[in-house]
């Protein structure tokens, strides 16, 4: 079948509206995913019971050697892959600095090659890039947070739930962050417009907007990489796609542009059986990249991450998680095993000022340093069939108004809405005496 590929725009961040949000210490828009209309429809079976029209399984290992010649977003009416070249040095196997405040150190001569435009007029965007670009958040919850906006943009797609939870990385046995939520997924072309950097001057109402830049600052503020596995009814078309943003993959490979691999598939009602939507090559390439820079080294294990969404829904996982400055992984996992960690900040904090030590557990401090605690906090409204489970257990929301000593109520017309009235809720400062 024909490959499906495309250079995706850069789309600006869309801040919806579904609930009202809370955040601490920064401000940061919200970005939804696209809207994706699902229609009643049976959920697909699963892809381990199926058969898998694949080629010659001897061919994916061996097409490690051309594949960085082969693995870009490109679509069909866009230019072809040949007429947008990409190189690459040798592969090296020098690990990145694993802190992420030192992960992004540029030499000189990569500073002016950050950005680099060819005759088509599409813009190169060094691999530093997704460094640089995760910098705009200073807080790893805030990058974590922008995870979660996808989620619950997703409930009005009918996603009722949103999994956060440490899992084990099978190749090195290292902690990896996973964000999974049970939403409308994304179908190829979406997915690209997720993962992918780049514009195009063609003209399309899709052009602009769908996606902005949050997904990819998030998830490389968390780690070095993240793959994204996601299964959508759209259209009443059944697919599925698996796609790879690796930090260390570009930077190893030594790869001058962002280049994401992906596959995808189609389930095929006549045959009962899914089909890959790339063509053989483009396909072998990119699965022997996913096999050799993600955590899973078989097709097989790769397709059982799949099975996990369902019939819809995106699962992320967040893998060679940053550490601070001192070395030590900045989210800890170990101190509770209900609860996500910011490492080091409770101790910093009570070691700071020792009276600290009493209030260290009121909420307006434990959320500088508890996902649990934040997240109880971070959206004002939600709807009720809507849950928010980290580490196997639900979040109790969390109304902060409630937690106001002396409220005032103060009820005003603004000249933007007409006659609409709207409450405003204080906390008078005037304490009584």
């Amino acid at each position: 079948m024909n490959s499906k590929k495309i250079i995706p725009p850069l789309g600006n961040i869309d801040s919806g509206g579904l609930v009202e949000k809370l955040e601490s210490n920064m401000s940061k828009p919200a970005m939804s995913l696209e809207d994706l209309h699902l229609t009643e429809t049976a959920p697909p079976p699963k892809s381990k019971s199926l058969q898998r029209q694949e080629s010659d399984e001897n061919v994916r290992l061996s097409a490690l050697a051309t594949s960085h010649s082969s693995i870009s977003c490109l679509e069909q009416e866009y230019p072809t892959l040949e007429s947008i070249p990409s190189t690459a040095s040798p592969i090296s196997f020098t690990p990145i600095c694993q802190q992420f405040w030192k992960a992004g150190n540029y030499d000189e001569g990569l500073a002016s090659k950050s950005i680099l435009q060819n005759a088509t007029g599409y813009l190169h965007i060094h691999p530093k890039f997704l460094h640089s670009n995760a910098t705009s958040h200073k807080w790893v919850f805030g990058a974590i947070a922008e995870l979660l906006d996808n989620a619950v943009d997703e409930i009005q797609q009918g996603a009722t739930l949103v999994t956060l939870d440490k899992i084990t990385n099978p190749k090195d046995g290292n902690p990896a962050l996973l964000i999974q939520d049970d939403g409308g997924g994304m179908d190829p072309d979406s997915m690209r417009r997720c993962l992918s950097f780049g514009f195009s001057n063609k003209e399309s109402k899709f052009a602009i907007g769908q996606y902005g830049n949050g997904f990819k600052t998030s998830t490389m503020r968390l780690g070095a990489d993240a793959i994204v596995f996601t299964c959508s009814t759209k259209e009443r078309k059944l697919t599925q796609s698996v796609g790879l943003l690796s930090y260390t993959f570009l930077m190893q490979s030594g790869h001058d542009r962002i280049v994401v691999p992906m596959i995808d598939y189609e389930f095929d009602e006549l045959s009962g059986t899914w089909k890959t939507l790339n063509m053989e090559q483009h396909f072998e390439n990119n699965i022997s990249l996913l096999l050799r820079w993600s955590p899973y080294t078989t097709e097989a294990e790769l397709l059982s991450q799949l099975d996990a969404v369902g019939s819809h829904g995106t699962r992320i996982i967040i893998f060679n998680l940053w550490c601070n400055d001192d070395g030590h992984m900045e989210l800890d996992f170990d101190s509770d095993p209900e609860d996500i960690l910011v490492c080091g900040y409770k101790t910093e904090m009570e070691k700071s000022c020792p009276r600290m030590l009493e209030s260290s557990q009121h909420l307006a401090n434990r959320l500088q340093y508890s996902l649990r605690a934040y997240l109880s906090i971070l959206y004002l409204r939600i709807p009720n069939e809507f849950s928010m489970l980290l580490r196997g257990k639900v979040i109790e929301y969390h109304n902060i108004a409630n937690d106001l000593k002396y409220p005032e109520f103060i009820l005003y017309r603004p000249h933007s809405r007409g006659n609409s009235e709207v409450v405003l809720l204080l906390d008078d400062k005037s304490y009584p005496a």
